[in-house]
């Protein structure tokens, strides 16, 4: 399978798949990231250093005078005209326009945030790669994929701050090669951010729910997906209080499944040899009740989900 995490995306009524290319940008983790264009899009942060991140946001008491759209930058203008925030929610875009999970991998450096609204084709690109492998489809059907794939990030996008798309950047160790965008998931946190048709064993609509995670081909078994995984619990963490997470696994995506078991993930419900009748893969539904600590055991690359399509 092509992907690290959950199956897949919901593109219905436009599709029914079964749940990679490379960003060129520049970057210096010591001191500070500069807010780049599409084609070099990064972290906009005061502060980034390899195992410690602050960022600068409004204080509470300093919102009256400062409009949303001033703070948050992965958002364009657009979304402020179409939406009434409630405090809360607005206290909720401030934790995700905040959130960044940095990590040392052994062979480089993986930092995970939201996605921006001029990171979305790139993301598109991944997320259609990845359906045309885990489908056997030609890459002739590529340009409908994205046009399908991009509605749906669209709309999902509508959501927030109740579901949101992260995206991660790898940086090889020594520079040797420039920053790209290694992998992307989408979580859900509540029942509003929750699919309008999940897939089958269905989750329960009012709990997390960790979907649509694939990792950039070149860059598979390097612990990459376990670390999305990660990044997505720390941030379920900060944004709801409910601590059962669920996701989905196919039943041939045995990597996957094994990563999933030993982040400490168990199965509940398998759908129903019939859902073969259908045309889709046996899924297993799977869940787990994060700690308080939220610890993960180190990453074993040779279970770490990222194995291409078998």
């Amino acid at each position: 399978m092509a992907i690290a995490a959950a199956p897949p995306l919901n593109l219905s009524p436009y599709l029914d798949p079964q749940q990679q290319p490379r960003l060129q940008t520049e970057f210096n983790p010591i001191k500070r990231v500069p807010f780049l264009s599409s084609r070099n899009p990064l972290l906009c942060v005061c502060k980034l250093h390899r195992y410690n991140f602050k960022c600068c946001l409004p204080s509470s008491s300093s919102t009256n005078s400062v409009t949303p759209a001033q703070y948050y930058s992965f958002l364009d203008e657009s979304f402020w005209g179409s939406h009434v925030l409630t405090n809360e929610e607005l206290e909720k875009f401030k934790a995700l326009e905040s959130f960044v999970y940095l990590q040392e991998l052994e062979s480089g450096s993986l930092w995970v945030r939201v996605m921006r609204i001029e990171e979305m084709d790139m993301t598109v690109g991944l997320l259609a790669l990845s359906f045309a492998e885990s489908m056997f489809m030609s890459l002739q059907y590529e340009a409908l994929l994205r046009f399908f794939v991009k509605q749906y990030l669209i709309e999902r996008r509508a959501s927030m701050p109740h579901a949101v798309t992260l995206v991660g950047f790898y940086r090889e160790e020594g520079g040797k090669r420039a920053e790209e965008l290694a992998g992307t998931v989408e979580v859900c946190f509540d029942k509003r951010g929750a699919n309008a048709s999940p897939p089958t064993p269905t989750p329960p609509r009012n709990s997390p729910y960790i979907c649509n995670m694939t990792v950039t081909k070149e860059l598979r078994r390097r612990g990459i997906g376990w670390h999305l995984l990660k990044a997505s619990e720390e941030l379920i963490s900060q944004m709801t209080s409910s601590k059962e997470v669920y996701l989905h696994c196919r039943m041939i995506d045995e990597a996957p499944f094994n990563m999933y078991i030993k982040a400490g993930y168990n199965v509940i419900q398998t759908d129903s040899i019939f859902i073969l009748l259908t045309l889709q893969r046996r899924k297993h539904l799977m869940c787990k009740k994060l700690p308080v600590s939220n610890s993960f055991p180190e990453p074993d690359m040779s279970e770490s989900g990222e194995e291409p399509p078998s």
